[in-house]
């Protein structure tokens, strides 16, 4: 069997333990109350039976006896009640919980079994490279293509860990920020060029304004640019361009990254930016990534108190707006 076949044979039977034990608590108090509201009655019918029929008092005694069985009725109603709800309240709590950390810890074994793959495909690639330039007489052209590859291999691994670094400092509040005036439109131009050179056959339809600038952090400005073309770049058909444009509206600058690719499910455009979350099962998918790109332009854009929205693009793929306010 399989490890997801083990993992989601564990949530079945986690949840049909945590479903019967719930069960048997809902029953516990129901039995609870009938086994009160029963000595009540009891202890009523012999307060009843004590009483003389000749007393003078009996109306008044009766009526007490009463009273005193329909207040006790109503307590047991009433704490019954809130103990019953305030136990759901916590069962719905434990519940919750319990399926968003094992959602989570799937995350984050998808997480380290892509971080395992992003690894050690790079430094592969980048070990046979070199091995060959040491072991074989090439040449200049071909050395030249191999330290190319190797070159892109090497930003491949920089910008894995650049990710995984800033996710940490970010998420603990231990950047250290240094804003000043960021000129976005040649900053994107730079970023665009700089994704044309590793991708020359990838064609980017660029509309930028002139002197969009903003108030933010360089590196993460730099990052969320990245990030948005090369997650377009993983899904959008290679002979389809990527659209980037920059533009200005009112108090607002706006980064749009629109890609042509199969395009996310409704069910999944709130996930994609949750930490590790990848559409689809680890083990099939075929797109790189580890699941923290996304995640942190959405915390890059909060960083700088902008927002970041999916949509979906028309006829196929995906529309990604940041929109930062000035």
């Amino acid at each position: 069997m399989s490890w997801k076949g083990i993992k989601v044979n564990n949530l079945k039977l986690v949840s049909l333990i945590y479903w019967v034990f719930l069960t048997y608590m809902i029953a516990a108090f129901i039995w609870w109350y009938v086994s009160l509201e029963k000595q009540n009655n009891e202890i009523a019918a012999i307060k009843f039976q004590s009483i003389q029929i000749n007393d003078p008092s009996l109306k008044a005694k009766t009526h007490a006896i009463q009273d005193f069985q329909l207040r006790k009725t109503k307590q047991f109603i009433g704490e019954g009640l809130t103990i019953l709800v305030l136990f759901l309240l916590g069962a719905i709590y434990v519940y919750r919980s319990l399926k968003k950390q094992l959602r989570y810890a799937d995350q984050q074994q998808n997480f380290m079994m892509a971080v395992t793959h992003e690894l050690k495909t790079p430094i592969a690639i980048s070990h046979l490279n070199i091995e060959t330039l040491l072991k074989r007489d090439l040449d200049t052209s071909q050395q030249l293509k191999l330290l190319e590859a190797t070159l892109k291999e090497t930003k491949r691994l920089d910008s894995l860990s650049t990710n995984i670094l800033l996710t940490a400092q970010l998420d603990m509040g231990q950047y250290e920020a240094n804003k000043q005036l960021v000129n976005v439109s040649e900053l994107l131009r730079q970023n665009v060029k700089s994704f044309q050179e590793r991708y020359p056959s990838r064609i980017c339809n660029t509309m930028v304004e002139d002197a969009m600038e903003i108030q933010g952090e360089p590196l993460l400005i730099q990052l969320l640019i990245n990030n948005l073309i090369d997650n377009a770049n993983k899904y959008a058909p290679v002979t389809e361009p990527i659209y980037i444009h920059l533009q200005s509206h009112q108090n607002m600058i706006q980064l749009i990254v629109k890609d042509q690719g199969p395009g996310i499910a409704a069910m999944d455009r709130n996930k994609v930016f949750e930490k590790f979350y990848r559409v689809g099962a680890e083990t099939t998918r075929t797109t790189k990534g580890s699941g923290l790109g996304l995640y942190l332009c959405k915390r890059i854009a909060e960083f700088h108190n902008a927002t970041i929205q999916l949509t979906t693009n028309t006829p196929t793929g995906s529309i990604f707006t940041v929109t930062f306010f000035i």
